[in-house]
Parts: C-alpha cells; structure tokens; sequence
C-alpha cells in the first residue's frame, strides 16, 4: 500500500565546495526518494546548507566578506549547482540562514527553556572547531612526532583542538539515557546499520552528560531568546532543520504529513542524529525520527574524502567525463550501502565499460536495432517466454525489498540479473538466425516481444538511478506513458507493444585520460 516516505541528507557547511562525499550522500537519498515517488509514496526530499557557527565566521573573515555573503556566494555557486550536476530531485532546500528556520529554532529552544529543559551552567573542553564539538579525549589522538607533537589533535580533522572555558546555557540530555536506550532497544531498526547501531548503544551506555547548547565567545548566529548574548550551538540550530522545512511552529497540517523522516548521514556524524537529536525531541513532546541510517565513507589513498587533506574530487570531475547516470550508478553498485568503499578512476572506468556500455547500454540499442530490422520498428504482441517474464518479476520484487531496507547495492544486484539473463536470452535464441528461416517467424516475433518487454522493465527499473539514459531508452522502446509515472514496484506490469526508434548509444566509449587514472584533488 501506497505510504508516507520523508527522507533527508545532512544540511552541508559552506565553509568550502562540495565533493563527492557529499555528492554520494546527495545521490543516494535523491535515489530512495525516486524509488519511492514512482511507488506511489507521499515523498518529501530535503538538502540544505548549514550556515551558522565559528567555523564559517572564520572562513568568512579569512575571505574578507560577511559570514552571510560568504554563505550566499557558497549556496548560489556551489551547493544548489551541484544538485543538477547529478541531477538531484529535491523537493526542498532548506538554508538555516532562511527565517522559517530561524524563527522556528527561537520558538523550540523557548518552548524547552520554559519547560526547564535548559538551565544555565559552565563548561570548558576541548573544542573542535572543524566538527564545532567539544571533544573527549578518546574523541583525540596525541601524535609525538610531526607538526603538532605533542598537542591534542581531532581524529577526523587531524587539526589541533582548542581549550575553551565559557558561560554556556545546557540542554539536559542526560535526563534521556534511559528513554534513548530503550528506543534502541524497542525500535531495532531506528539506527542503521549494526554497526553504528551497536557504537552508539555503547556511547550512551557509558552516561550522558548534559549538552552545552549556546557560545558566547562569537556572533554568528541564531540568537538565544532569552538571551541575546548568547547564539545557538550550531548543531543545535542545524538538527532542527528536519522539522523546520516541514512547517513546524508554523503549519501543524503539513508537519503532520511529512514527520517522521528517514535520516541518511555520513556515520561520523549519525551520534548527533542517533542521540542528541531524538533526546531533543523527546524532550519537546515531538515523535522520533523513524530511521537514522549511518552510511559509510568513501576513501581516497585509503582516507576519508576530506577538503582540508587535499582529497576532495569534485563531482564535475567525473561528470564531465562519464556524465550524472553513470556516476549516480558506480557509486550506489560498486560500494555496500552502509560500508566505506574506496574511489579509483581505474574502477570506475572498468565498470562504466563492462555493465553500462557493454552491458545494459548494449543491451538497450541491439534489442530496439533487431525489432527495426526484422520488424521495421513494430514490436511483436506475441506471448513472452515464461522463463523471463517469471524472473522480471521476481527481480523487482527483490529490488524492491532492498530498497525498503535501504540497501541500495542490493536492489542494483537484482536488477543486474535480468540484465545478464536477457543478454544471455539474446546469445542462446539468437534472433538473426531465426530470421532468416520463415518457418521460425512467429518464434522471432516471441523472443523480440520477451526482449523488449525485458528492457522496457530495465528501464523503469533502473529511472530511480539513471533517470536520462533510461528516459532515452524509453523513448526509443515506444513504451506508453511517461517513464517517470512507471510504478516501480510492478516494473513487470506493462502491455507488450510499441513502436520503436533510432536509439544512439545510451554510455559511448570513453577512453581515460592518464591524468583522470592518477585520482585528480581539488
């Protein structure tokens, strides 16, 4: 039955341009959220820029601009672009910079100061700026040797931390351990996958301590009612977005429709998503998130994607050379959602070759050629070979469950099935041979509906994931109704029929630049 399905990425800082650990995050959620729209959801897709704290008014200063002309200059250059470069479908984007947020993080923060959720205290630690958190010191690594021997250095960022001592306001988090533990417990799947899962049961099973939610030490951003010396933590202020963009505070009807999401984030930041962030829900009376899912990291020389560390390829990278379908394709099939993978353009270049170009592409232009050739361009109505039609359904059932278990990889797998049946379907009936025999006439009229009616379900299949060579493959199949109003949970489901078309090659040969192989940074 048709559902509700509300799925975010992270609101990305602005502090430098996206690269391709972004744009996987991007990727993957624009995917689920297609899957779901052409199954029939209520779907609601939201991206954003995080906009606030000290590490952006640092990046501005640095730059000799406003934090918020820094973040405007960021947001219309290099954040909203990238989102057409890979062709992402969002609904929405949210900027915590926009009023709706601004105001609507005002009234939450007062609803729990009122409720005395909040009280006002002191804190010093150990201040990552890069990840704005303060930072334990198994969160810290102590190198003896190299440029910050012997000073305490984050262990993601790899940048010295600083000491900071402060008046702040807290959020009384610790008085949520309990409720935490046991909506892990009650609700298996709320962290995803097991591995962050069983990482933050042991992080809150260690206590919680009460979380310092303002900075008094810089301006930018969202003021504390209250308190107009101090501005908002800004995780505090960016967690909120989820429920901003979807009117709460202001419009109760559509926040009643989109809440709860599905929450994708990049795992080093799924203990902000996983514990802080329902804490503070709870704390405001507010439902959960329905789904917290930690995906892996991609790495570059064996390291985590990082700007800072020269690692950064920018999408356009690999767009501009293999176009927004294949990128959107390797990165959500050659890596197991949820696990780190590593990028090499070498990989990248084999599998564009083998399962795009030679594989479905292939697949795609000799089955609408046979049907112009043998049947100047009408596809036959005959009946289809039982064998593929069983299995067309059967790979999007199994693509469909994946799915629903946001093992993307997995859903890719299934549909690569009936990408090597029908390749394998074409060797074994061999239709150019049947075509030369009139007495196997209406046996080449089988197998070309069963092949086209095959592809046609390929491309529904794979729309969610290469949603402009399948809208091209559709085009020239002379299938009925727009690809995009396909259900893809019934991909199978379809009259047999058409016209066909001419059908340039869907992924043309490309041939790898010896400077594309060594990786290029930006």
């Amino acid at each position: 039955m048709p559902g509700s399905f509300y799925i975010t990425t992270p609101i990305f800082y602005v502090n430098d341009v996206p690269h391709i650990g972004h744009a996987y995050t991007e990727v993957a959620a624009d995917v689920l959220a297609r899957w779901h729209r052409q199954s029939g959801d209520d779907t609601w897709l939201l991206t954003g820029t995080d906009e606030h704290g000290q590490k952006i008014e640092r990046t501005a200063a640095a730059n000799g601009v406003t934090p918020k002309e820094w973040a405007d200059r960021l947001v219309e250059s290099a954040w909203k672009p990238v989102l057409e470069t890979l062709d992402i479908a969002n609904d929405d984007f949210i900027r915590t910079t926009d009023t709706r947020h601004e105001s609507a993080v005002a009234k939450f923060l007062q609803q729990l100061y009122d409720e005395g959720h909040i009280y006002e205290g002191e804190y010093e630690g150990y201040y990552c700026v890069g990840c704005e958190e303060y930072k334990q010191l198994d969160d810290l690594d102590l190198p003896e040797e190299g440029e910050f021997a012997g000073q305490y250095v984050c262990k993601i960022h790899s940048r010295p931390v600083e000491i900071l001592k402060e008046k702040n306001y807290f959020f009384r988090m610790s008085d949520f351990e309990q409720a935490l533990l046991d909506l892990y417990e009650s609700q298996p799947d709320f962290v995803q996958p097991d591995s962050v899962r069983n990482e933050i049961i042991q992080f809150v099973k260690q206590g919680l301590e009460d979380l310092s939610i303002s900075r008094s030490s810089f301006d930018w951003g969202i003021k504390v009612p209250w308190d107009e010396t101090h501005v908002v933590y800004v995780w505090f202020d960016a967690l909120l977005n989820y429920i901003t963009a979807t009117g709460w505070g202001e419009d109760a009807e559509n926040f009643r429709r989109r809440w709860p999401a599905t929450h994708l984030v990049g795992k080093d930041i799924a203990r902000f998503h996983a514990v802080i962030w329902p804490a503070m829900l709870m704390a405001a009376g507010l439902p959960v998130p329905k789904q917290v899912f930690g995906h892996g990291w991609l790495l570059v020389g064996g390291e985590k994607m990082s700007k800072s560390k020269l690692t950064g390829i920018a999408p356009a990278q690999i767009t501009d050379v293999f176009g927004s379908d294949a990128f959107r394709y390797y990165f959500l099939s050659a890596i197991t959602f949820g696990q780190d993978g590593s990028f090499s353009w070498e990989d990248l270049s084999a599998r564009y070759t083998a399962e795009l170009a030679n594989g479905f592409g292939n697949l795609g232009s000799r089955v609408v050629a046979m049907i112009e050739k043998y049947r100047g361009g009408v596809v036959p109505t005959a009946e289809r070979d039982a064998e593929i039609v069983e299995l067309e359904r059967a790979v999007t059932d199994a693509a469909d469950a994946a799915i629903g278990k946001l093992a993307i990889h997995d859903a890719l797998a299934e549909v690569a099935k009936l990408v090597d049946a029908l390749n394998g379907y074409v060797t074994d009936q061999a239709p150019w041979v049947l075509a030369k025999d009139p007495a196997q006439a209406e046996r080449l009229d089988q197998v070309l509906a069963t092949l086209h009616h095959g592809v046609g379900t390929l491309a529904v299949l794979y729309s969610p994931v290469m949603p402009k060579a399948t809208a091209k493959l559709w085009a020239a199949l002379g299938e009925s109704g727009d690809l995009a109003d396909q259900r893809v949970n019934r991909a199978w489901d379809r009259p047999v029929g058409g016209t066909v078309s001419a059908l340039e090659p869907l992924f043309p040969r490309i041939e790898l630049a010896a400077d594309e192989q060594a990786a290029p940074a930006s």
